[in-house]
């Protein structure tokens, strides 16, 4: 019927009962020719009993009424003896004029009974056979003529008795074998099934999380593994709709705070015409701080609504870089925290001097809140060290603290925002950001293992200079 679908149930039904039927016809042909068998060697046996009786008597003594009612008594039409080199008739009774087909049950093979067997129950004919066995006592073997009918007869009344038989243990077989399978396989794939389309209609809700079994086989492995990935998506859409949230709210915030930094802008610049000599040397830090303030609201964020700029890279210097970072995070004024600044000797780097800055300063400020929070260690130096090298086209710098380092709970999660702060209070903004700067200058952020407090290492390669740009920039000089 077109459009017909079957579920898992109908499927494992419909798989059942054909497998049932082969194992029916497995057994019934065997049987069938087991029976047939049988009934040939009931005959011999019968024949065998009227021979000695047959042959005990003197040679013409047995009346022949007397015959006809031995044989119709065994089912034969004519008993036969070889002894030495004699072949004697015992009786005979409408001795047929031919005999259709010869059965030899001295040496029979079971293919030959089996084809034998299912040839006599094609054929309609009532046709003549003779049996041939062992003979009793001295004599070498036994014949007997009988017909064919009476054996079709009684192998189709087995075969119906068996057929009513196998069909009700087919039924019983597969009822069981169906619940089983049911119980085993289809009830916990139709549970997982509906969990599945209930969490797919809200799948932020924990309420539709899998709630597995007990079970220690694949199905329960995998009502575990379906569980702990519903728990795991349920987690990250929560982050995400805060992140969400957290854009839509910078969003709305972000005009009047460019505003605001707008007119200290124009506060600062009045500042750098006072003569006074302080005011001039911080005035342009000052104007610096708020043009990167008014670019930190332009983008609304880095993990808010708007993305990252691409990088735009040159090469510079790092060390003027590192100044400002140490500079914009107060530590020049700070004397409780000692800073070390073991940059190689005219190191330059290809990369975005403003979003360098801004990877740094974050990774600088977390160093520092992590030293001014650490209450544990008041016999250890305080100290942020920044090194920087060159190794062949790669630049890296690498900055480290003595602190408490990095709890093992929080680096699983280090370089994901709102996820990777390991300070009370924290956001996990910082390293978030920060990684993502350096990602899109084609490098690399991570956690150096091994070392006292926390060490980061930034790995920034320099970019790949194409021929043909190169040519360009050869033929223009």
């Amino acid at each position: 019927m077109p459009g017909l679908r079957f579920g898992l149930s109908g499927k494992l039904l419909l798989l059942t009962i054909p497998l049932i039927l082969i194992a029916e016809i497995l057994i019934y042909v065997p049987s069938i020719a087991n029976f047939r068998m049988n009934r040939l060697n009931d005959r011999l046996a019968a024949a065998s009993t009227a021979a000695l009786v047959l042959d005990a008597a003197p040679s013409g003594m047995v009346p022949d009424e007397l015959a006809r009612q031995i044989l119709d008594s065994i089912g034969a039409r004519a008993v036969a003896i070889k002894t030495g080199q004699q072949r004697r008739l015992l009786a005979a009774a409408n001795m047929p004029a031919k005999v259709d087909h010869d059965v030899d049950m001295r040496d029979m093979k079971v293919w030959s009974a089996i084809v034998d067997a299912f040839q006599m129950m094609i054929d309609n004919d009532d046709e003549v056979i003779r049996i041939v066995g062992p003979a009793p006592g001295s004599g070498q073997f036994l014949e007997v003529v009988v017909n064919e009918r009476p054996l079709r007869e009684s192998m189709f009344r087995f075969s119906r008795n068996l057929l009513l038989l196998s069909l009700v243990m087919a039924i019983i077989t597969a009822g069981l074998i169906y619940y089983a399978l049911h119980h085993l396989f289809v009830r916990p794939m139709r549970r997982m099934t509906a969990n599945l389309a209930a969490f797919h209609e809200n799948p932020e809700s924990p309420a539709h999380i899998m709630r597995p079994s007990a079970r220690g086989d694949e199905i329960g492995v995998a009502e575990h593994e379906l569980s702990d990935m519903q728990r795991d998506l349920v987690s990250m859409l929560h982050q995400k709709s805060r992140l969400a949230a957290l854009g839509l709210a910078v969003s709305k915030i972000n005009h009047d705070l460019r505003n605001l930094l707008a007119s200290s802008q124009l506060l600062s610049d009045q500042l750098s015409s006072v003569p006074d000599p302080r005011v001039q040397r911080f005035a342009p830090k000052l104007m610096r701080s708020l043009e990167r303030a008014i670019a930190f609201c332009q983008s609304t964020l880095s993990y808010g609504k708007a993305q990252e700029a691409p990088p735009d890279r040159r090469m510079i210097a790092i060390e003027p870089v590192v100044n400002e970072v140490r500079e914009s995070a107060g530590l020049s004024s700070d004397a409780s925290i000692e800073w070390i600044n073991a940059i190689e000797r005219g190191l330059m780097v290809d990369a975005d001097p403003d979003q360098l800055f801004r990877a740094l300063l974050n990774l600088v400020r977390n160093a520092a809140q992590a030293l001014e929070s650490d209450k544990s260690n008041a016999g250890i130096a305080r100290q942020i060290r920044v090194t920087g090298r060159r190794e062949g086209a790669v630049t890296i710098l690498e900055i480290s603290d003595t602190g408490p380092g990095i709890p093992e709970k929080a680096r699983a999660h280090l370089f994901e925002a709102f996820q990777g702060s390991s300070r009370e209070g924290g956001t996990g903004l910082g390293l978030a950001i920060a990684a993502e700067l350096i990602r899109a200058h084609g490098g690399d952020l991570h956690l150096v293992e091994g070392t006292i407090g926390a060490t980061f290492r930034v790995t920034i390669p320099d970019r790949a200079v194409e021929l043909s740009a190169l040519r360009e920039v050869r033929a223009r000089a």
